[in-house]
C-alpha cells in the first residue's frame, strides 16, 4: 500500500524526518528542497568515521565498498519504509514497489559538476553531504533555472555535513556546480523506475570501478 495517505511523521535515530516534513517544497524552477541538519548532529561523528575510504573520482555503489557499522546502519535507514513514506508525502509521488539505489562519492574531479539532468529512469534524487566544513566556492550544488548558465540559479547548496538536497527528476531539473578538486563526500539515494534499471546500473558501476582499478594498477 502506498504511504501517500496522511500519517504522523515517524521518529528516526539518525535522520531528522520532522525537519524534513516541515521544510517547504520549492516548486520553481522544479520541485526541490534543501534541509540542513537532515542527518542529526549527534549521529554525524560516527557516520563520518565510518564513511568508506574512496580515493578515486566517480560514484560507487555502497554495496561495493567497505562501510563501518554506523554508516551501514544509516544506509539501511535511508532505504527503509519511513524515509520512502516521507518522500512520497513531500513530492506527492507513489514510490511503492520502486527499488532504491545508493551510490557514494569521495573525491571531486575538475570535470565534475557539469550542468545536467538525471536520467529518465530516476524518479527522485536525494543527496546527503558528509563533509565537516566547506569553505571553497567550488563544489556547491546549484539548482539552475535552465541548461545554459551556471550563474543563473535558484538556490546553492554548500556540501556541509548533514545537509540534504532532494529533487524530483524531470527534464527541467538542471543542476551542477563550479569545479572543485579534492575530497567531497556525498551519499546519493535514488528511487528508480524498476528492478531492471537497478540491475543495469549496478552492472555499469561495477564495470566502471573495475576499469578504474585496472588503470591504477597499470600506472
Amino acid at each position: 500500500m502506498s504511504s501517500l495517505a496522511t500519517e504522523t511523521t515517524p521518529r528516526s535515530p539518525r535522520l531528522d524526518l520532522e525537519r524534513f516534513a516541515a521544510t517547504a517544497l520549492q516548486r520553481a524552477p522544479f520541485d526541490f528542497l534543501i534541509v540542513p541538519g537532515f542527518l542529526k548532529r549527534e549521529a554525524l561523528a560516527a557516520v563520518e568515521r565510518d564513511f568508506p575510504a574512496i580515493e578515486s573520482g566517480g560514484s560507487f555503489p555502497s554495496s561495493s565498498l567497505k562501510c563501518g557499522p554506523a554508516f551501514t546502519a544509516l544506509l539501511d535507514e535511508l532505504q527503509g519504509p519511513a524515509v520512502t513514506s516521507a518522500f512520497e508525502r513531500k513530492f506527492e509521488i507513489d514510490l511503492s514497489g520502486r527499488p532504491t539505489m545508493v551510490t557514494l562519492r569521495g573525491q571531486s574531479r575538475a570535470k565534475d559538476g557539469a550542468i545536467h539532468t538525471d536520467s529518465k529512469t530516476k524518479l527522485v534524487t536525494a543527496l546527503i553531504y558528509v563533509n565537516s566544513a566547506w569553505e571553497s566556492d567550488g563544489g556547491r550544488l546549484r539548482m539552475l533555472n535552465g541548461p545554459d548558465d551556471l550563474e543563473d540559479y535558484a538556490a546553492e547548496v554548500p556540501p556541509e555535513a548533514g545537509t540534504l538536497v532532494a529533487f524530483r527528476c524531470s527534464p527541467q531539473a538542471w543542476h551542477g556546480h563550479k569545479a572543485f578538486v579534492g575530497p567531497r563526500r556525498s551519499i546519493q539515494l535514488n528511487w528508480l523506475t524498476d528492478q531492471g534499471v537497478l540491475n543495469r546500473e549496478l552492472r555499469r558501476h561495477a564495470l566502471s570501478a573495475w576499469t578504474k582499478k585496472l588503470l591504477r594498477f597499470g600506472k
